[in-house]
């Protein structure tokens, strides 16, 4: 039986996660609060209200170190609170204390990539790699199969997804791909893989380089996918546990 393992949410793009027990999942929406912020580094073109592609922010596959921070969210208070191994604890607001992040966020950034110069906001959709508002599923047993021919532990966290299923067989996610799943309440347009860059190299936990696992993917597949991404196609509640059923 496959079913939800684990649910994460990353409130800044790139700058750490936060797991949950449950979500509300709205049509046409990512995850609530999920990369709701992204960091805009100083050569970004944006426009103001609009979504832009990932060169255009401070992230892991540039910045190793940023893979090593978490994020708890104060939905009451509107604050975030970011930890890291090498930084003391912060809490702010990212709509009215920057400064104070970008402080915080600056001893992390090497001096050779452009800096981080402010918090980019979109609501709603948020700031997905995708050009669509997209929720990310990862697959245990991929993760698993994939540790074992590196002879490595490999943390489901490096691949920043949303929903971590269990209960599938090895690679399977990829046969969901234009099929629709319900979960929980919710339903799920499965709309194609996730290609991976160079994040997926960093250890959470340290925010240092230490698998190949890009190499890994293409000595063994010939492609870089892992994991699937998905649009929201009915509104609903899911949880951890809840099952997935193929529509």
């Amino acid at each position: 039986m496959a079913q939800v393992s684990a649910l994460w949410r990353h409130p800044i793009k790139g700058h750490g996660r936060e797991a949950l027990t449950r979500a509300i999942l709205t049509k046409g929406e990512a995850m609530p609060w999920d990369r709701r912020w992204a960091v805009a580094h100083e050569r970004a073109r944006l426009t103001e209200g609009e979504w832009a592609p990932s060169a255009n922010f401070s992230i892991g596959s540039k910045v190793a170190a940023l893979m090593a921070i978490n994020a708890t969210v104060n939905e009451a208070q509107r604050t975030l609170t970011l930890t890291h191994p090498e930084r003391p604890d912060l809490t702010f607001d990212p709509d009215t204390e920057q400064q104070a992040f970008l402080d915080w966020v600056r001893p992390l950034m090497p001096v050779n990539r452009a800096q981080s110069v402010r918090l980019y906001r979109l609501d709603g959709r948020g700031l997905t790699d995708t050009d669509y508002p997209s929720v990310s599923l990862l697959n245990l047993a991929s993760n698993a199969d994939l540790a074992s021919r590196m002879d490595a532990e490999i943390s489901p966290l490096r691949w920043r997804c949303n929903i971590h299923l269990e209960g599938l067989a090895p690679w399977s996610e990829f046969d969901l791909i234009d099929k629709t799943v319900r979960i929980g309440d919710a339903e799920l347009r499965i709309r194609e893989p996730i290609k991976r860059c160079m994040a997926t190299t960093a250890n959470p936990e340290t925010g240092a380089r230490d698998l190949d696992t890009l190499g890994a993917l293409n000595a063994n597949w010939n492609h870089q996918d892992f994991g699937i991404y998905a649009e929201v196609t009915k509104t609903g509640t899911i949880s951890a546990g809840d099952r997935i059923e193929v529509l």
